[in-house]
């Protein structure tokens, strides 16, 4: 079975209107999950817990497509070579 790994991140916004974090030294890891439905929970639980910041957003980054397991160097190993 394919593990799809999902990283749940956020923090302040300078502008509600676009994804651009005013302090980049304080992101907020919320943490890695196994699946879609995990990060989803966490997402929601930060994101209703900041809901009073209209600056305050939070991201699923999907981990698992930083990597193409069918070839047989990803993109992330490309980039160094």
């Amino acid at each position: 079975m394919t593990q799809r790994l999902h990283l749940v991140f956020g923090g302040e916004l300078v502008d509600p209107g676009r994804t651009v974090f005013r302090d980049v030294d304080n992101i907020h890891i919320v943490g890695m999950f196994p699946d879609y439905a995990s990060a989803h929970e966490a997402w929601k639980a930060e994101a209703q817990r900041t809901v009073d910041n209209a600056h305050m957003r939070y991201f699923i980054a999907h981990i698992h497509r930083l990597r193409d397991e069918e070839s047989e160097a990803g993109p992330t190993e490309e980039l160094g070579a």
